[in-house]
Parts: C-alpha cells; structure tokens; sequence
C-alpha cells in the first residue's frame, strides 16, 4: 500500500477519463451507454458510482475495470491508457493493477479463507511462501487473522466479503472497483464491511470505487457520482461522510431502545 505522502506527491490523477464513449449494437438498433463521460479521480479517493439501471454505471465500471474497451475517447490508468490495448495487454493490465469486489462474493466454497485470497497470486506465479505472506497480511487487514483456515461454506456473509476484499488487496492493486459491495449484505453488515473500505482509505490510502444504488452506503464515500442516461448527472464531494464505526457502535444502543419499547408496550 503507498503511504499518504505518495498522495501529495502525485498530482496526475490514478484515472483520468476523456470523452469516454461506448455503443453497443442491437440488432439493427445501436445502444448508447455511454455519452462522452469525462472524469479524474485522484488517488486515495473513495468514490461512490451512483444511477438506476440503464443509467450506463455498470458499462463504466467494466470499462474502468479493463474488462471492456470504449468507442471512442480515452481513459487513463495511472499514465497508462487503456484505450489503445488490446484485450491480451487489458487483462496484464487489470491483474497487475485493479483489485475486485463483486457482489456475489465469487469465493470457492470448500476452501479456506486463505486459500481463495492465495488465488490471483497462485495464477501469477508468485512463490509459494511469498503468497501465503501476502494472503495472511491481507486477512489480518479485513480482520480475519483467526478465521483463515475456515472454508468458505463455514463463514458468514460478511466475513465471506471480507475475504474478497482481503483476495483483492492481495494483488497490491492501484484501485478496488467494488460492484455493489453490500446488496447480499443486512444492514448491520453492510455497514461493517463499508467501515472496512474506509479502514483501507483512511489508513492505507486505497483509492476505491463502489458501485451501489443504496444512497445511505453512498454516504460512508467521500465523493458520489451520479450517471443518468450514459451521461454525469452530477458529482459531489461529501462533505459529512457517515462513520462506519461510530453508527455500529450506536447500533447495540438502538437496538435495546426498540426492545425496551416493545416489552413496555401493552
């Protein structure tokens, strides 16, 4: 992870998007996703990716995420532009630099914690004993030091996202693109796993995108960026972001509120 000083240091932003266009053809009907979004997100920034379905934030994430290529324009991945390579030099470049966290948390089911976090390093080639360093330092990041040697199938919703957040750390990635991070989440854990993303901005200066449709998630970000019809709608920096941890510290208080309500209640 780069320390904060790298951040003052680097003035060119870690995406910088140009006119970014994209069309899908229909059919005889072409599809335009994407309208020509510009846009710059400096490192260690925690950005929020907001719209309904349709609105085109899925089709900039995948292209963010160097899973698909634009029409037309140019983006930009730390001084690398995406635009120009071709799908070989897209995958090198999305292993090498961007971390996933998926919604569906896509872990294998009957092996370990740390196993599925060794997974990018194992088909990298990295050393048996420097993947297992990496794994068990990025398990003890998200906080699950004593519970990697559980399977998947033996963890919960929440500690299962941690594992893939702990499986995208591990790549020691530029950014996290995380795509709807907390839809398979409560509300408690949600939250805990949104304290987790801002442990990691906060303190290890990840830069990190999510993409939610949750405005009150959106509010735990630093910046939210609304798309409407292939185009930004609007961006704002969040000038109160909500405290992961203060709200899970209110929660238990809460809690006891509503069921002191409920056994005084005739």
């Amino acid at each position: 992870m780069t320390a904060g000083s790298s951040i003052a240091q680097s003035p060119e932003p870690i995406i910088r998007v140009e006119n970014l266009q994209k069309t899908y053809q229909m059919g005889e009907v072409a599809v335009h996703a994407l309208r020509g979004i510009s846009l710059n997100i400096s490192r260690g920034e925690f950005v929020a990716i907001m719209g309904h379905s349709g609105s085109g934030k899925s089709t900039f994430m995948n292209l963010i995420g160097c899973l698909d290529r634009g029409n037309g324009g140019r983006y930009m991945l730390e001084g690398v532009d995406a635009s120009t390579r071709n799908r070989d030099e897209l995958a090198k470049l999305r292993n090498a630099k961007i971390g996933f966290v998926f919604q569906g948390f896509n872990l294998l089911s009957r092996t370990t914690a740390l196993e599925n976090v060794e997974l990018p390093l194992v088909y990298a080639g990295v050393p048996r004993r420097e993947r297992r360093r990496r794994a068990e330092e990025a398990l003890k990041i998200v906080n699950l030091a004593d519970r990697m040697d559980h399977r998947s199938n033996q963890l919960s919703g929440g500690q299962q996202q941690r594992v893939a957040i702990a499986r995208a750390l591990v790549v020691h990635p530029a950014i996290i693109l995380a795509d709807e991070p907390t839809g398979n989440l409560d509300s408690r854990t949600a939250v805990e796993i949104m304290g987790v993303f801002q442990q990691l901005n906060r303190q290890h200066h990840m830069t990190i995108l999510v993409v939610t449709h949750e405005p009150d998630i959106a509010q735990y970000t630093r910046r939210i960026v609304h798309f409407h019809d292939g185009r930004i709608s609007n961006d704002a920096i969040v000038s109160n972001p909500r405290d992961a941890a203060a709200d899970l510290a209110a929660m238990p208080q809460l809690d006891e509120a509503v069921q002191s309500i409920a056994a005084a209640a005739p």
